[in-house]
């Protein structure tokens, strides 16, 4: 067994199986030492207090996929949709801009397949970070659009399709991070914002997401609102006075409502801490 506190892991992402009472982590752990670079697999790790967690069984191995991706397998989440299960990963190779790739299994640790053999990030934009939203039966996909590219960071969505294997229509933007007022310029640079681990969820009628970006060098975790994905955005600050996010939200079996997120924003330090919210 594992220790929370003993794994280095950053985005940390839980799914709550009620059937089983238990829980199932995924995130960024494939990680080179002293650096945020990553190798080419994503892992699970099962529990069932959230403070110990077994070995971690590999469930998308880039090696054995034959897969154009080779590195920096990032930000892994996984969500139930019509009887499946599809992870979001991204991940990126030379020549190649970082994407989100979809993978689809029939269980939560099971061996996960691309369902398509290209990105559902446009092939020439810089992205990451791509994340799941079904609004009136109609799937989405919701992603960040990198500063090094656009240097104003971006959040876009495009619809998919029913098996998620392809996208229907353009994308369209949904806020850049300069709006978000407690954003400020990252690294020194004139200019540039950070857009970063998009979650969406629904509360008190609106349409809220989670998201990351820097204020005076510290990662902070972001809500924007909206009454719908393609309504205006307003933002409403950040949550934590700690460095860390790339948040997301989940029930526990107490039935409190829990965001899970990585804390600090240091390499090497990254660790899974879980706060009621």
């Amino acid at each position: 067994m594992i220790k929370r506190q003993d794994l280095r892991i950053r985005d940390p992402f839980i799914l709550v199986d009620n059937e089983n009472k238990c829980y199932y982590m995924y995130g960024t752990t494939d990680l080179e030492d002293h650096c945020l670079d990553a190798r080419n697999t994503f892992t699970v790790y099962k529990s069932y207090d959230l403070e110990s967690f077994d070995d971690g069984k590999v469930v998308v191995d880039g090696n054995k996929l034959g897969f154009w991706a080779d590195r920096d397998f990032w930000a892994p989440e996984v969500h139930f949709y019509n009887g499946k299960y599809y992870l979001f990963g991204s991940c990126i190779a030379e020549g190649k801009c970082r994407c989100t790739q979809i993978y689809v299994c029939d269980t939560t640790d099971g061996e996960f397949k691309p369902v398509s053999s290209k990105a559902r990030t446009p092939e020439n934009w810089v992205c990451l970070d791509g994340t799941f939203y079904c609004e009136n039966g109609v799937p989405y996909m919701v992603f960040s659009r990198e500063w090094i590219e656009v240097k104003d960071g971006q959040m876009w969505a495009v619809q998919l399709t029913d098996d998620l294997s392809d996208t229907v229509g353009e994308p369209f933007k949904l806020f850049n991070a300069s709006e978000a007022k407690d954003v400020t310029e990252f690294g020194g640079i004139e200019g540039a914002y950070i857009t970063d681990g998009p979650f969406m969820y629904r509360e008190n009628g609106k349409l809220r997401m989670l998201w990351s970006s820097f204020n005076e060098g510290r990662y902070v975790v972001l809500i924007a609102e909206s009454d719908s994905i393609k309504g205006k955005w307003t933002h409403l600050g950040s949550q934590y006075d700690f460095c860390g996010g790339h948040g997301m939200i989940f029930t526990d079996f107490n039935g409190k409502r829990m965001i899970s997120l990585h804390s600090p924003n240091t390499a090497d330090f990254e660790r899974a801490h879980f706060f009621e919210f």
